[in-house]
């Protein structure tokens, strides 16, 4: 692909709420740079089941866009690339990318997947949140946009099977970065969010590698529940990763990083609530004779159709505790057994399970990063600040340069979308205004 010098719009960002600014402004006949830092577009909604609260697939919602956005004239797509500074030049902002390194061939790969298949490497697959591994050289998961493979250079051992077994000759180890530089009239930042850590709630003990001594491999956090429920899970069905155990009897601990002062997240993530009810209405679907409970502090159903949402779950079974979890112990066969005071008795309880599910919040993706080099202001909590929300919410600091989907705070996908054409909309009327 060759790159244009100068674009009417640089998104950063190729999430959804990226992706859906990208596609509208093309459509409206502007040339867009869509630049994504990992190797594939879709964001963290390819990785989820199912959307709350009409429960739709997230894949089919998603995939559509990512297909469009490398075929639409009017869009270039940069996957693997990072926005390294930015500087104004009159009513234009000059912009330096750093293209790293795939160590393949991206017009030459295929997307066949022969490379994969012969490298003997084995390490956590982050697509599926470590529940399984990939290899060495891998296409980031089957869906990736675009299909092209890349070495992970960390961990490969330079036996070469890959580039013997390579049809097209495209695995390339001597490839190297390469800075670009493009000019662009306007900017919107679509950096979407990173989840919380949930190993720094020491007394949930959970550890991000999924076997380490001492820890409790049943207790997940909720994307990776996420992925079990997926109908491209990493298992043939919902099972526990400790010892593949159907699990018959599930917690969901709300808030989870989020209303949190120790931990640094005071603030909430408003998806969390859905979500988990949402997670707890599929595994009771997938699992009939499954017993779901979910401990929460307060359920925020706040959007359209999320209390009827959470109505129905409760009708359906999902038992509802309300309490702040103290902490999650580990008994002798291995069960994660959650400590909990229900603040409407006034016990303190303790509850064995088969599998524990944290509901981690959503934090700022390195927007924080992102904005010192675009020159943008961001709140006390590192999401792009809106000074003006009520009348201009996808408007920044900076003049031309707009905000779109989880960069500015949690949200959930009609919100995020919502945001996504509001910067849609500010961008061109700014684009006529300083073009004429």
């Amino acid at each position: 692909m060759g790159l244009k010098t100068e674009y009417d719009a640089l998104i950063i960002g190729g999430g959804y709420a990226g992706m859906e600014a990208s596609l509208t402004l093309g459509d409206s006949g502007f040339n867009v740079l869509l630049v994504e830092k990992e190797s594939s577009i879709g964001g963290h909604l390819i990785q989820i089941s199912k959307v709350f609260p009409t429960t739709d697939c997230a894949g089919c919602i998603t995939t559509p866009k990512m297909a469009a956005v490398p075929k639409h004239p009017n869009v270039d797509l940069l996957t693997y690339t990072e926005v390294t500074n930015v500087e104004k030049v009159g009513s234009k902002f000059r912009v330096k990318l750093l293209k790293k390194p795939r160590y393949v061939d991206e017009a030459a790969c295929i997307g066949c997947g022969r490379c994969e298949d012969v490298c003997p490497v084995l390490v956590p697959k982050e697509y599926e949140y470590g529940l399984i591994g990939r290899k060495a050289v891998y296409i980031p998961f089957e869906m990736a946009s675009p299909k092209i493979a890349l070495v992970d250079l960390d961990n490969c051992i330079m036996c070469g099977r890959c580039e013997r077994e390579c049809p097209k000759d495209a695995i390339n180890f001597l490839d190297e970065p390469k800075e670009l530089t493009v000019e662009t009239w306007s900017i919107i930042i679509a950096t979407g969010y990173e989840l919380f850590q949930a190993e720094k709630k020491v007394e949930y003990g959970y550890v991000d590698t999924l076997f380490e001594e001492n820890k409790n491999p049943n207790v997940i956090h909720a994307f990776q529940f996420e992925r079990l429920l997926a109908p491209s899970r990493p298992y043939h069905t919902l099972l526990r990763p400790g010892d593949g155990k159907v699990p018959e009897k599930v917690a969901f601990v709300l808030c989870t990083g989020s209303r949190d002062k120790s931990v640094g997240n005071p603030i909430c993530s408003r998806v969390c609530c859905m979500y988990s009810i949402k997670q707890a209405l599929l595994y009771t679907s997938a699992i009939p004779f499954g017993e779901a409970t979910i401990y929460y502090m307060d359920i925020r159903a706040f959007g359209k159709g999320f209390e009827e949402f959470y109505n129905m779950v409760k009708e359906i079974g999902v038992r509802f505790v309300r309490g702040k979890v103290a902490k999650i112990e580990v008994n002798g066969n291995g069960n994660p057994v959650v400590v909990v005071e229900d603040t409407e008795t006034g016990e303190i309880e303790k509850e064995e399970y088969d599998l524990v599910v944290l509901a981690v919040g959503l934090l700022s993706n390195g927007t924080k990063q992102i904005a010192e080099i675009v020159g943008v202001e961001t709140d006390e909590y590192g999401f792009i600040l809106q000074p003006d929300v009520n009348s201009n919410p996808a408007k920044t600091s900076m003049e031309g340069v707009f905000v779109a989907g989880t960069a500015a705070g949690p949200m959930d996908l009609p919100d995020s979308i919502a945001l996504a054409n509001a910067a849609v909309s500010q961008c061109i009327s700014y684009l006529k205004q300083v073009k004429g």
